[in-house]
């Protein structure tokens, strides 16, 4: 008998022990560590920063419905990991020793690295639930007394969708009330040009997104190094191609949403050898961590090299579908080992994302993630919006019966009509 543990219950990690405990029967021991009670679909977050959605509509305990496959939970954080003992240090001071150890905690929110930045500063987020409801309170007291808005991402952020996302979504919503005309929009992301997206731009995303953003009035400003934030001013250079001072900028707001810079977390940053300089776990074609074969991680805590170089450092995002094929790879190579085989299994490197924008929204898929590629598409429409709240329902029911059939792959490739991605 096996143990397998499992870090961290997020969008790769709660399907990962279902899938678990369906490739392995029941004569293996599963357990799932998550710091909160609560799982989160965090891709609904900036729905629910402006009242759209309440942390209701997207969160689920995870307890019953783990133990009810079978998977034992324990509600705490890891503080250091012994990897060469097989063992676990829990914050409540006890240890989980483990045959196997699978880490899909996410990231860690840099937040530190620009400074007066973040919900403890004087920025907001959604990168997290309670971030999204700090927003919400924010945003309702943003209403009674408009001004400027700032959105964006810092240095070192990775998923460029979501401060897009609510760019759109706070345009709609500012519509909505009659008060958009009290409101200058200024998105500002370090990334190279609109539409980069991490992802050297997909398709026409370049064109589609300046034109989405000149369309509602929304300026913008690239390759945007912020070096810190005031209260209501947020200070940043705007570098050339060559990584040279452009124009340094102050800029006033009275609202702000600045994704950050991410980070591996720190029980598994700390541990040698494990990872790369930033803290995500480095691993092989299989899923495994070369020094230590019996570590497998997934998700966006894994290190993947950036698509470019830029003027200002970006990471390559992982996107729900890439990161649902890692952990069904992960899993089938941890079955194999159990029966003495070598793992053969590997997840994609294809891209593929539902982006809401408010009242419409877009979609794109990059084939590989890195070009050249196979198949470059990216296209608008409000049926993706209508998609992207379906897929809502759709995967919190899933996380509620246990599912371990692969739900990107069936409810995404299936709206987007592309039968040859699968």
């Amino acid at each position: 008998m096996a143990d397998i543990v499992i870090i961290g219950a997020g969008t790769g990690g709660m399907p990962c022990a279902y899938e678990m405990r369906e490739a392995l029967g029941k004569e293996h021991t599963i357990t799932m560590i998550n710091a909160s009670e609560s799982f989160q679909f965090v891709p609904s977050n900036p729905w629910v920063a402006v009242g759209w959605r309440t942390a209701k509509d997207t969160t689920l305990p995870i307890r019953p419905y783990l133990e009810k496959k079978g998977i034992q939970f324990i509600a705490d954080t890891v503080t250091a990991i012994d990897a060469k003992a097989n063992s676990l240090t829990l914050a409540g001071g006890t240890t989980v020793d483990y045959d196997y150890l699978v880490i899909t905690t996410g990231p860690k929110l840099a937040f530190e690295e620009v400074e007066g930045s973040g919900p403890d500063g004087h920025t907001l987020s959604v990168c997290t639930i309670g971030h999204a409801e700090r927003a919400w309170d924010a945003y309702q007291e943003f209403v009674k007394n408009p001004g400027p808005i700032v959105v964006g991402a810092m240095p070192f952020a990775s998923c460029f969708g979501p401060a897009y996302e609510f760019a759109f979504i706070l345009d709609t919503d500012l519509c909505k009330r009659g008060i958009r005309d009290k409101v200058p929009m200024t998105f500002v992301t370090s990334e190279p040009y609109i539409g980069h997206l991490g992802l050297g731009g997909v398709g026409d995303s370049r064109g589609m997104l300046e034109s989405e953003l000149r369309s509602r009035h929304i300026k913008w400003v690239t390759n945007a190094k912020v070096s810190r934030v005031e209260a209501g001013k947020m200070i940043f250079d705007e570098l050339n191609d060559e990584g040279e001072v452009k124009k340094a900028h102050e800029l006033e707001f009275s609202y702000s949403m600045m994704l950050p810079a991410i980070k591996g977390v720190d029980a598994v940053a700390n541990v040698e050898g494990l990872c790369n300089p930033r803290g995500f776990v480095i691993i092989d074609d299989n899923q495994r961590n070369p020094t230590y074969p019996n570590i497998y991680s997934a998700g966006v805590c894994v290190a993947i090299p950036p698509v470019e170089a830029t003027p200002v450092p970006s990471g390559a995002p992982k996107t729900g579908y890439m990161i649902e094929t890692m952990v069904t790879a992960l899993v089938q190579n941890i079955k194999q080992e159990l029966s003495g085989q070598q793992p053969t299994h590997t997840g994609t490197w294809n891209a593929i994302c539902l982006a809401d924008m408010g009242d419409t929204g877009a979609a794109f898929v990059a084939c590989p993630q890195i070009p050249p590629r196979n198949v470059s598409w990216f296209k608008k429409g409000k049926w993706v919006h209508l998609a992207k709240i379906a897929f809502e329902k759709y995967f919190i029911r899933k996380m509620k019966k246990g599912t371990s059939e692969p739900i990107y792959e069936k409810y995404i490739l299936k709206a987007l009509k592309i039968e040859k991605l699968k």
